[in-house]
């Protein structure tokens, strides 16, 4: 009797690395101590409590958005370089 690993046939998940940008949420927003967690490459925006906090919602986010992607049958967007630049305006 042939014996298969099923194991070797669980489906491959590549590790993305997606740039996110953390920013504070403004105190007139009500919210103190929580943090802005941007994902640029994919438009998505989301937030949490603290930076481990934001940068949690991100993952969890991102899971989501690349789940919904490849359910609906589209490739999840592959990020490309980020760049994050500063400008002083007077």
């Amino acid at each position: 009797m042939l014996h298969l690993d099923r194991s070797a046939f669980r489906c491959y998940s590549p590790v993305v690395k997606y740039a996110v940008l953390i920013e504070p949420v403004e105190d007139s927003e009500g919210m103190p101590g929580f943090y802005y967690a941007h994902v640029p490459s994919l438009g998505i925006t989301t937030h949490g409590g603290g930076i481990d906090g934001a940068m949690a919602a991100a993952r969890d986010l991102i899971s989501l958005w690349v789940e919904e992607m490849r359910a609906v049958g589209k490739d999840p967007k592959t990020p490309g370089e980020s760049i994050l630049a500063t400008l002083e305006v007077a």
